[in-house]
């Protein structure tokens, strides 16, 4: 048996603890079938760790993270933290997190599984066949430049935010996308808005130039308000989006309807290397907070990436995969999902379900379990 990958979990706000627990549960059933070792630690996230050590990202935490073989987080925020000053926002843990730890990519896969077509709001033909990544830049653009709030002449506020990209932040981010890209239908869609700002135009630039050496690789520049408005209208024509920072961030939330909930949306988080961090693309969810209706199929389907992408557990990862889906065509949903002749289950049932699932799973002695690269 390898060594116990050490993970790093911060369950963090809202529903956050509820659905880590399931994954954890997952997780500890992949050690049962696969004889596999996980070492669980948790800390402090977010707006709890506000309330008890005063820094939405304590030391300890950020320490724990970086010995870590991989961080699995739940969600964070919340309104009782909505009127703190901008040191003191729960998602200041976030930005933090991703700069502190190099993460400067977000893989946001988007697949419509069986069963779910009735979810969506729109018809099942449009998103018939849905199965796209958007690749988000992650520690760049404007979510990180330089802010300021000032009085202007007059007296009147002004505030400004500084969107800046390098070339370097932007080659490594389009080269990862067409490195993916080889592994799916091979093509990429490079989204800017180009005709207005000349940061796009230098992500087209760097992008075009990166394409050349991908030939095998189709490429297309898509402006991102057509984008948005392409992916409602012929969504199954995506296979590898790649964006900055907050286009990507907008157009994957966008992305929820065509799965038929936020709550079936996980991400990655990587680096150079294969440490990452792992997260439900959906929010802390306060209102249904403690009420066992959350649904933990993002969490469950970000652990299943975690072992795919932080420790090469190819098999595992499949097979987590496959259960999720599994329990979903057999018609379980958490309320979020629910529809007549389906049985709403609360959070922890559906755990079981995908526990139940792995189960039943036999290993294939065919195939090596760790995959290295």
């Amino acid at each position: 048996m390898s060594r116990a990958k050490k993970i790093a979990v911060l369950p963090g706000d809202g529903i956050g603890p509820e659905i880590i627990d399931e994954a954890v549960k997952v997780l500890r059933q992949v050690e049962k079938v696969f004889g596999l070792s996980f070492e669980f630690q948790f800390a402090m996230v977010g707006g709890g760790a506000i309330d008890r050590a005063g820094t939405p990202l304590p030391q300890e935490t950020l320490e724990l993270c970086k010995k870590s073989d991989a961080v699995l987080l739940g969600a964070v925020g919340g309104p009782e933290w909505d009127e703190n000053p901008p040191e003191l926002r729960p998602e200041k843990a976030l930005l933090a997190l991703r700069k502190e730890l190099g993460l400067f990519s977000n893989l946001r896969p988007v697949v419509l599984y069986e069963g779910m077509e009735k979810s969506s709001t729109l018809r099942p033909e449009v998103i018939a066949g849905v199965d796209l990544i958007v690749v988000r830049e992650l520690t760049g653009g404007i979510y990180f430049g330089e802010k300021t709030r000032q009085k202007a002449e007059g007296g009147e506020e002004v505030a400004t935010d500084l969107l800046i990209y390098y070339e370097h932040e932007i080659e490594r981010i389009v080269r990862l996308a067409f490195q993916i890209a080889r592994g799916r239908k091979k093509r990429v869609t490079s989204v800017d808005k180009a005709n207005v700002l000349e940061s796009s135009r230098l992500w087209r630039t760097v992008a075009n130039r990166v394409a050349r050496e991908f030939p095998d690789v189709e490429v297309e520049h898509m402006l991102v308000d057509n984008c948005a408005m392409q992916m409602v209208r012929r969504p199954a024509d995506f296979d590898v989006i790649v964006t900055e920072n907050m286009f990507g961030d907008i157009l994957s939330d966008e992305a929820a309807i065509l799965t038929g909930s936020i709550g079936m949306l996980p991400s990655a988080s990587l680096g150079e290397g294969s440490f990452g961090l792992y997260e439900p693309v959906h929010g802390s969810a306060p209102d249904i907070a403690g009420q066992g209706v959350a649904n933990p199929s993002a969490t469950i389907l970000s652990a299943a990436m975690m072992l795919r992408h932080s420790f090469g557990y190819e098999e595992a990862a499949g097979a987590i995969e496959n259960a999720v889906k599994h329990v979903l065509s057999r018609g379980y949903r958490t309320p979020d999902l629910a529809t007549h002749g389906q049985m709403a289950v609360s959070t922890e049932e559906f755990g079981d379900r995908v526990v139940e699932e792995l189960s039943r799973y036999e290993p294939s002695p065919s195939i090596p379990l760790e995959v290295m690269f």
